[in-house]
């Protein structure tokens, strides 16, 4: 029998998509078979940590004063005169003038309520008092000593007749980024060893090359304080601090 031109070519792509099917059945068995016959990555996971104790090497505090009195003018006049008294002492112990900066007043009008009568027959009256005006002086410094010490002692100035509150001062060290470069490759280091002293302790396994690291939250405590948060803390109330550094490292095991 004569195969027709069209029917010999069609057998011809039958057999060819045939074969190409069994080859690519092979190689994906084979695959699967490697990939079945693989071994398990095995991998430790350690947490790594550095502690240091920082003394503040900045300070910055505010002093606020404040007058009432029932003449606007004569109430913005009497706080700036204790205003310079104010400088003038912060200059007489020792701060420079480019260390202070002076906030400008506001002002805003005092009420009180006053009641009158008893009963149903009870009223209530708002009653002007004054006006109060309010002035804030800042001190930016290194000296962190000598202005800690000003912060105390500048309510003396109540024996003079002047208001004046003392906020609490607040302490920064400046140089904290270059310390977290450090403190990082301190706590890897430390990952490093706490896997180094698991593994040491398993039979037939050593420890291979680092799969994966990541820094964890920095945390900026009070001295002694263990204090942490999910974002971390930036402590500015205390003179010495805590700054912990955290990392997580993945290694592979041999």
């Amino acid at each position: 029998m004569k195969v027709q031109p069209k029917s010999f070519i069609s057998l011809v792509s039958y057999f060819i998509i045939g074969v190409a099917v069994i080859v690519s059945t092979v190689v994906a068995a084979s695959a699967w078979k490697s990939v079945k016959n693989r071994p398990k990555e095995r991998t430790i996971k350690v947490t790594g940590s550095a502690k240091r104790r920082i003394v503040s090497d900045r300070i910055g505090w505010t002093a606020t004063m404040t007058v009432t009195n029932m003449d606007r003018t004569t109430a913005y006049k009497e706080l700036s005169a204790n205003v310079v008294k104010a400088l003038d002492y912060l200059k007489s112990k020792g701060i420079k003038e480019k260390q202070i900066s002076v906030s400008a007043a506001t002002f805003h009008e005092k009420h009180e309520t006053e009641y009158h009568g008893t009963g149903t027959e009870r009223v209530e009256k708002s009653v002007f008092k004054g006006y109060t005006t309010r002035q804030t002086i800042t001190v930016e410094s290194s000296e962190v000593l000598k202005v800690e010490k000003i912060s105390r002692e500048i309510t003396s100035l109540l024996e003079q007749g002047i208001a004046i509150y003392s906020s609490a001062p607040r302490y920064y060290y400046t140089k904290i980024g270059e310390l977290k470069i450090t403190m990082l490759a301190e706590a890897s280091g430390d990952a490093r060893n706490r896997a180094q002293n698991i593994v040491s302790k398993a039979d037939n396994t050593s420890l291979g090359r680092l799969k994966k690291a990541t820094m964890g939250i920095i945390n900026i405590n009070p001295a002694n304080s263990t204090s942490v948060a999910w974002d971390g803390n930036n402590d500015v109330t205390s003179l010495e601090k805590d700054i912990i550094t955290i990392v997580h490292a993945e290694y592979f095991l041999d």
